[in-house]
């Protein structure tokens, strides 16, 4: 069955990809709004020049959606396409399980959480566009079935309604805790990712990856041999995770921080933000050591929990200092 559906999904990426290649450089665009490099871009803009209290939900709903997207990978061991069809063209760069797409489940999060805060019908359209047009850069690439994108938006949808009903009961739960009870339930909320990881990984041990899909990925991409099993993104999101929730906490202990602004102060801050991104994210990244060994997972997960303690802690404290930004007031 699954194969038949592969192979239905191989014709339909086949045919997308015949349409040539003046498609390429659209298609690289929408993918890049799903890539995870786009989010770290787009959260701490919304967090340092638009609505704080926006920014800290997004960057904690796709946090959330990215690793659990590596957790349903791990579930489904799904193949990409180029792994079992050498006709398939490779037009972007992944190593992982395919099932469900990432980039789908994201952009339901991501954009249709905007569209309910923005209450727009222009917007909703906007919104619906792009989580379609994401998807289908996915399947134009080769590296998702149809149905892995199909699978990605219907999980990004539960996610995102999940969002909705929790989120309010959660802050309120919250509110009542002190700053130190509510660093540890960030705490948990981390590790708690980690472990959904770490336990479909460990139900996994007998698994090996299939020696065909091995030899057609060699010949389609050398480059890019299958690591399916690679637990660095699990360790990177679940850091950055606690990373994001313990700054604002510490933040809003220290009079919190008001995006608002004239164009020049927020210009001012997203640059400054970004440069402490850079120095802890490729910094930290290029001196600490890498693998998949304890002590490598440590130093990464502490490495992406700088990261976000900097976004939403520290880098709107120096903005306060530098009188780039005011408290929140209210």
């Amino acid at each position: 069955m699954l194969n038949q559906i592969w192979q239905i999904g191989i014709q339909w990426i086949l045919a997308l990809q015949s349409i040539g290649s003046w498609a390429t450089g659209p298609m690289q665009f929408f993918t890049f709004l799903g890539n995870e490099n786009f989010f770290i871009f787009v959260a701490p803009a919304f967090f340092w020049c638009i609505d704080a209290g926006l920014g800290i939900r997004l960057g904690l709903l796709i946090i959330t959606s990215s690793n659990l997207n590596q957790a349903f990978k791990l579930a489904f061991t799904g193949p990409r396409p180029f792994w079992i069809d050498a006709r398939v063209q490779v037009l972007a760069a992944e190593t992982t399980f395919g099932l469900p797409s990432g980039h789908a489940q994201n952009a339901v999060a991501l954009w249709g959480y905007l569209a309910t805060r923005v209450r727009n019908g222009w917007f909703w359209l906007l919104s619906l566009f792009l989580i379609f047009m994401i998807g289908l850069s996915r399947i134009y690439n080769g590296v998702h079935f149809p149905s892995d994108v199909l699978v990605g938006w219907l999980l990004g949808a539960l996610l995102l309604l999940a969002y909705i009903v929790f989120e309010k009961p959660v802050q309120d739960w919250l509110k009542n805790r002190n700053p130190g009870q509510q660093i540890l339930a960030a705490l948990a909320g981390s590790l708690g990712l980690l472990l959904i990881n770490f336990l479909i990984l460990l139900s996994l041990a007998n698994w090996t990856i299939p020696p065909e899909w091995l030899a057609i990925a060699a010949q389609t991409a050398p480059h890019l041999p299958p690591n399916p099993l690679d637990m660095s993104g699990v360790v990177s999101t679940a850091g950055i995770f606690f990373g994001l929730a313990s700054g604002w906490i510490w933040l809003r202990g220290r009079g919190g921080f008001d995006a608002s602004g004239p164009l020049l102060q927020r210009v001012a801050r997203f640059l400054i933000g970004l440069v402490g991104v850079a120095i802890l994210w490729q910094g930290l990244g290029m001196v600490l050591p890498r693998g998949e060994a304890l002590v490598p997972f440590v130093l990464r997960y502490l490495r992406y929990a700088l990261v976000g303690i900097w976004v939403t802690g520290l880098a709107p404290y120096l903005f306060v200092r530098l009188r780039l930004a005011e408290p929140h007031h209210g």
